[in-house]
């Protein structure tokens, strides 16, 4: 069928549902409903599509659309409920199930008839992370099925006011609910508001008497203080402490009526690096506008103890012969500094005695390449871009160069640009039936680096290479298994991932045949390093990147700087490149 897709934005959820439509022999287009109802009016005359799909909306679809067309729209709540903040209120509430309804579009909100439906258990993770995997999986497989009723022609949907459809409706969910009241609320009611709205949008709190919004949100489970004290920083998180514990704040949005320059989610110490110190702080110290001068930096060990349930953001561990090196950014963003310490533990993970090692692991994003909103925050942003795509290039090239292991890439979740690249380094990459692949630069106005034109083309073959990098569209993880992308599908919930990668290692490692791989790996990289050095690949990307980054005129700066503040780029495709949220 020709199906157009029409969505506020085109995340994860809507570049999942093209991809798998597209997989299914659908011929999908795309309108953002975010550039008007009359640029919806307009793609649905130029495409006269068979079917409508909206998988993520924030506004109505025109009237005289769905009066002419059947539309199905995707909301994240079961049949019955009804209203835009569906599934805060399920965080809120602390449901333990919940539920994706494909609807048909009429004149009240998700009131249409019911063409599918799906449940899924909720996790104790974040909004973000709970749509991008168990919302999505439900709203997908919920879509394809609502898909193949509609084009059967026999299935009569199901109205709303049929027996045991309980029918409720949900207000918006405001700040006011979101408030975190430090001291009188338990760590796990501040847990669940911060990761109520970990992406969006927020939970608004004042810090150094500034107006900011809080992002996620993790149990620290030793240091302690007066309820609201900010203790001290980790990697680019704050901590702060509640009435009976403490808790880890990786990310600040600073309110864009404060007249701060970068008001928009970042490391959260270094949004603090601005705000004035508290009294009784001391004198200022020199030197760093990564975190501020007043809050101790304490370090986790890589290695975190039994029963330790503090916050870090990269972790190893070792079972048998097998490391395991997990990392977790939020929006899967890695700057210069997550690029350089994920490189010192990476070195780290090469000093212990394993014959396998496995990069990732963890449930949701696996890696999206460089961190766009670090570098427009910077007061460098071209100079910030050439040093963290270097510092991307020195993690890919240790891993192309680890030849006495294998690697292996475990992807969890979604991977995009040079977080792409960063998987096909390894030896193999397993990825989550769930996630989403964007190998491509082309949408940031990038030509990229990462070593792709090494790395790419030596899986897909030049020809798909080419293709993937100008088409610039989302690849299912099927399809990327199909074309060469990934070597194994792991078809598990995304709360099971994990142990499913530790059971495939464990045969991994346990196989006969592993040593003689290893050999032929190290002479394999050494005929190709004969070919074309590693070195002449970089040089090559990075002359191209230079020339964009200090090149003010470059269309690189506005997309970024679009992407990054939530502001239209002017472009009618949107955008995959960055955080798809």
């Amino acid at each position: 069928m020709d199906i157009l897709l029409v969505a506020t934005a085109f995340n994860s959820l809507s570049q999942r549902v093209f991809a798998e439509l597209s997989d299914e022999g659908h011929h999908v287009d795309v309108v953002l409903a975010s550039h008007g109802p009359d640029a919806v009016r307009a793609a649905v005359r130029e495409v006269c599509p068979e079917l409508i799909v909206a998988p993520m909306l924030k506004s109505a679809l025109p009237e005289d659309v769905w009066q002419e067309h059947t539309c199905l729209v995707v909301h994240p709540g079961p049949p019955g409920d009804r209203g835009p903040s569906s599934l805060d209120w399920a965080i809120a509430e602390e449901a333990s199930e919940w539920g994706v309804t494909v609807l048909q579009a009429e004149a009240a909100m998700d009131a249409g008839d019911v063409w599918a439906d799906g449940t899924f258990p909720l996790p104790p993770a974040g909004k973000s992370d709970m749509y991008r995997n168990e919302v999505a999986d439900a709203a997908t497989a919920a879509v394809l099925l609502a898909v193949r009723r509609y084009a059967d022609g026999s299935y009569k949907p199901r109205p709303q006011s049929e027996p045991g459809i309980h029918v409720v409706w949900r207000d918006f969910f405001r700040q006011e609910q979101r408030r975190i009241d430090w001291e009188n609320d338990s760590t796990a009611t501040v847990l669940r508001k911060l990761r109520g709205a970990d992406s969006q949008p927020g939970v608004r709190d004042e810090i150094c008497d500034r107006e900011v919004f809080l992002h996620g949100g993790h149990p620290e489970d030793r240091l302690r203080g007066e309820p609201g004290e900010l203790l001290a920083t980790r990697a680019g998180a704050v901590c702060r402490a509640t009435r009976d514990g403490a808790v880890w704040i990786p990310e600040l949005r600073p309110r864009k009526s404060s007249g701060d320059p970068a008001p928009f989610r970042r490391p959260a110490a270094s949004v603090l690096s601005g705000f004035p110190a508290p009294p009784g702080s001391g004198p200022g110290m020199p030197g760093s506008n990564d975190r501020p001068y007043w809050l101790p930096e304490i370090a986790a060990p890589l290695e975190l103890p039994p029963g330790r349930t503090t916050w870090t953001d990269i972790r190893y561990r070792q079972r048998g012969h097998i490391g395991f090196l997990s990392f977790s950014f939020p929006g899967g963003a890695m700057s210069t500094t997550h690029c350089r310490r994920l490189l010192a533990a990476w070195r780290y993970a090469l000093t212990r005695p394993t014959s396998v090692l496995v990069l990732g692991g963890a449930r949701d994003f696996f890696s999206n390449g460089i961190h766009l909103n670090v570098i427009e925050a910077s007061s460098d942003p071209a100079g910030e871009s050439w040093s963290n795509l270097n510092a991307m290039d020195d993690v890919v090239e240790a891993v192309l160069r680890t030849t006495d292991r294998l690697v292996v890439a475990a992807l969890g979740g979604n991977a995009a640009a040079g977080g792409v690249m960063l998987a096909l380094a390894a030896d193999e990459v397993w990825c989550r039936t769930g996630s989403v692949l964007n190998p491509h630069y082309r949408n940031m106005g990038l030509y990229g680096s990462e070593y792709w034109t090494y790395s790419l083309p030596r899986r897909v073959g030049a020809e798909t290479a080419e293709r993937l990098t100008t088409e610039a569209l989302p690849v299912s993880a099927a399809t990327a298994e199909r074309i060469g992308l990934v070597d194994r599908l792991v078809p598990v919930a995304a709360r099971e991932f994990g142990t499913e990668v530790e059971r495939l290692a464990a045969d991994l490692a346990a196989d006969p045949d592993l040593p003689r791989r290893i050999t032929a790996k190290a002479t394999s990289r050494h005929a190709d390093e004969l070919q074309r050095p590693l070195a002449e690949y970089r040089r090559s990307e990075l002359a191209r990147m230079r020339a964009v980054f200090f090149d003010p005129e470059a269309p690189y700066h506005a997309l970024r700087s679009a992407f990054v503040r939530k502001l239209p780029n002017g472009s009618a495709r949107p955008l995959a490149t960055g955080d798809a949220r």
